[in-house]
């Protein structure tokens, strides 16, 4: 303490300085008290909060970029439509036996491995939205089935797609493998 802190008034209370210093404590203590009620007041709940949320993403899917995009969209989704518009990214149409077309969106030097992965995500995203089947085996998946474009097998993971050949908009055939005997 300072000689000018430690004077005491003749009647024993504290000097003026600390009555000041006391004073401006009591102030900063009242304005923090006031700020946590505010900041109360203004906690929503997660569910309210949630959907504030989707209805802040819904209007944002009905821009004309993202209009083909599903009600409840995932980030990489918007994301991979962004990268789209920007040429940053290609869309693969995968065939399915039933006829069925995925448009499956992956970058631009994207490899077979990172194909068979977007295909996993959308399948994943589509069985959520529609309740299907809940576990799949990929490994299986892959064991079992394969890509073809062009009538040439995508058998190596690691080999790029524009090494085959795939450009933006291209089918490539989901198939399933011929048993060898």
């Amino acid at each position: 303490m300072t000689e000018e802190q430690s004077e005491e008034t003749p009647g024993g209370g504290l000097s003026v300085k600390e009555e000041d210093v006391e004073k401006e404590n009591v102030t900063e203590m009242a304005a923090l008290d006031e700020e946590e009620e505010e900041e109360d007041e203004e906690t929503l709940p997660h569910p309210e909060i949630l959907d504030i949320f989707e209805e802040g993403l819904a209007q944002l899917v009905q821009d004309p970029l993202l209009c083909d995009l599903p009600i409840q969209v995932t980030l990489e989704e918007v994301n991979s439509q962004i990268a789209l518009e920007y040429g940053q990214a290609m869309t693969v149409r995968v065939v399915k036996a039933d006829g069925e077309i995925m448009p499956i969106v992956v970058v631009q030097n994207a490899t077979v491995l990172d194909l068979k992965k977007a295909i996993r995500r959308f399948m994943e995203l589509k069985q959520q939205r529609e309740g299907g089947v809940k576990q799949v085996s990929w490994r299986y998946v892959w064991r079992t089935f394969l890509l073809i474009f062009q009538g040439e097998k995508l058998d190596d993971d690691k080999m790029r797609l524009k090494d085959y050949g795939i450009r933006n908009r291209d089918e490539v055939t989901f198939m399933k493998r011929l048993r060898k005997k």
